[in-house]
């Protein structure tokens, strides 16, 4: 999944593609590095960003998305409203991608189940605004697995057939650094509730921290996506369904060669049957 910010305000290349044809331009781009769809989004939700209004949201999204389906292109749109939602889908997008799953507007899920696209859960604890983190856990695995599954349940008794649902840990929100290390180690249990995973690690917080250490300066985001490679291919090998990413062509490659290692492990592994037998 590869991202296309039509934001001037996004922590990772905000500003770059505020331009409906560069935005556009940037997602045909994107396609031809290895995306297999990409998601739109108009509003940052980096800790302390300013909610963009309902207008300036449909006014950078619906002109991208319908630019985007014209070519062909699977178009994810990143939103917590149901009219972008509705809006978007109408222009051309397959699927709703909303960080609050469904819990900031209580329209989107009507709107969803509607339309009969998948949609996107994340875990979520509220906006980042003001201080507004409300990261503490005694479990954080535990916790997060648990109120996953819960929205999962809501959201499905709204009406979103339970087929067209997909989790995401929600890494960077509400979570500091050991918190989302602690969920990439143990993605197991989030394919645990059945559903496929969405790993949103991109150029995000905690890669920095673990690229500075614990005493130097984190690196630029845009100097992150090495690390998102990396963990792309962690998260391919443990089975997500998807990862979103800002640079798509490293992380397609890490993703096929973490494919590759495991069918030639299942490949051996059956010669191994087949030798035994």
């Amino acid at each position: 999944m590869g991202v296309v910010n039509v934001t001037p305000d996004s922590f990772s290349d905000g500003g770059r593609w505020f331009d409906t044809t560069a935005a556009v331009k940037h997602g045909l781009a994107l396609v031809d590095e290895g995306a297999d769809l990409v998601d739109v989004g108009g509003e940052s939700t980096r800790p302390g960003a300013t909610r963009v209004d309902e207008a300036e949201e449909l006014r950078r999204v619906v002109p991208v998305v319908r630019g985007l389906a014209a070519e062909g292109v699977t178009i994810s749109v990143d939103t917590m409203r149901a009219s972008v939602a509705e809006q978007a889908l109408a222009a051309g997008a397959a699927l709703v991608n909303d960080v609050s799953g469904g819990l900031a507007d209580p329209r989107m899920i009507p709107v969803v189940a509607d339309a009969g696209a998948p949609f996107v859960v994340m875990h979520w604890r509220g906006f980042l605004q003001g201080g507004n983190v409300r990261g503490v856990y005694s479990d954080v695995v535990t916790e997060v697995v648990d109120e996953l599954r819960a929205r999962v349940e809501a959201v499905v008794a709204g009406g979103i057939a339970a087929d067209r649902v997909v989790v995401d840990p929600g890494l960077g929100f509400s979570k500091d650094a050991r918190h989302d290390l602690e969920l990439l180690a143990h993605l197991d249990r989030l394919l645990g509730l059945g559903r496929p995973l969405l790993v949103a690690a991109s150029r995000k917080r905690f890669l920095g921290r673990v690229l500075a250490g614990p005493e130097a300066a984190p690196p630029p985001a845009r100097e992150r996506d090495a690390a998102t490679a990396a963990v792309s291919a962690l998260a391919a090998h443990a089975g997500a369904w998807a990862v979103r990413v800002h640079e798509v062509r490293a992380t397609a490659d890490a993703v096929r060669v973490a494919h590759a290692v495991a069918e030639t492990r299942a490949a051996s592994a059956g010669d191994g049957a087949e030798g035994a037998r």
